[in-house]
């Protein structure tokens, strides 16, 4: 069994805590998150891949080698002359984070300028994840073309994943936000959304809500996250309630929605059971955040 998953968005320098009153240098950023969980969860004959725009510093020279290491590959991303990866730092408090970003002038914000190559790669995929963070980061006409060839490739026999990871202060203003977000999501077949953030931007009251709004949408395929609450979706013409796994210890929570969509999408290509799957990731969410940093082995 073979295949090719691609990811795409923005891969950043990450500052973390290391527990002991340091910080650890590392890689991380959502999509580049989920495709790290996803190449554990998928065979070895499949190919992960990550889609971006890279400098030509030595920063950019280690995070592809990072990539290369952790069998993620580069052959889809690009360099820029003059710009350079983002970077950003975690803070935590009682296992909970928050971020400083450094990324306004990120290489990644013009990904998708060249649509001809965008195009390339997504035909030649199999699976597709992207994030609402893909498309607010994205500069001039990026989102456009991002999502205009992820519509037309809907319809082909792909499975197309949209996490839409809302964070209001990468966005100009709220209503922009939501209809992009909208956007992101009719250009996909799956949606893996977290309640909290639909809850505090939709107004949805209720995960029922949440499911009911995506289908409105045309979404056949809804998996909704919840902490440490239980997993709720409708897929393929079915609801579904599954049981999250309990970390028995928070340390950093950084992640952890990420690990969930990559294993999901890993453990769905092998078996085609969307409950499976769903425990799968929630296993391995629960594992990630008793670890520091997004990437956990």
């Amino acid at each position: 069994m073979s295949g090719q998953f691609l990811a795409i968005g923005e891969a950043m320098v990450e500052l973390a805590p290391d527990g002991n009153g340091a910080l650890r240098q590392g890689f991380a950023g959502d999509t580049l998150n989920a495709a790290y969980y996803a190449r554990s969860a998928l065979p070895a004959a499949w190919q992960v891949s990550y889609f971006t725009l890279l400098g030509q510093d030595a920063m950019s020279d280690a995070m592809l080698a990072f990539m290369a290491q952790k069998q993620i590959g580069t052959d889809y991303i690009g360099r820029h002359a003059s710009r350079m990866p983002g970077l950003y730092m975690v803070h935590l408090k009682d296992g909970e984070r928050s971020f400083s970003y450094w990324r306004s002038e990120s290489a990644a914000r013009l990904l998708a300028e060249d649509k001809t190559t965008l195009k390339k790669a997504i035909e030649a995929s199999d699976i597709i994840v992207f994030s609402g963070i893909t498309l607010a980061i994205l500069e001039d006409d990026g989102a456009d073309n991002l999502l205009s060839v992820l519509q037309e490739m809907r319809g082909a026999d792909k499975l197309i994943a949209f996490d839409p990871n809302i964070r209001p202060r990468l966005w100009p203003d709220q209503d922009h936000m939501r209809s992009q977000l909208i956007r992101g999501a009719k250009a996909s077949n799956l949606v893996l959304p977290s309640f909290d953030d639909e809850s505090s931007h939709f107004g949805d009251l209720t995960i029922a809500d949440t499911i009911d709004r995506y289908r409105s949408y045309g979404l056949n395929r809804i998996i909704v996250k919840n902490g440490a609450d239980d997993i709720e979706g409708y897929f393929d013409g079915q609801p579904l309630t599954i049981k999250a796994t309990t970390a028995p210890q928070i340390i950093d929570t950084t992640g952890a929605g990420d690990s969930f969509n990559g294993s999901f999408l890993g453990h769905f290509a092998r078996t085609k059971d969307a409950v499976a799957s769903a425990q799968y990731a929630s296993q391995v969410a629960a594992k990630t955040i008793q670890h520091y940093g997004a990437l956990v082995d």
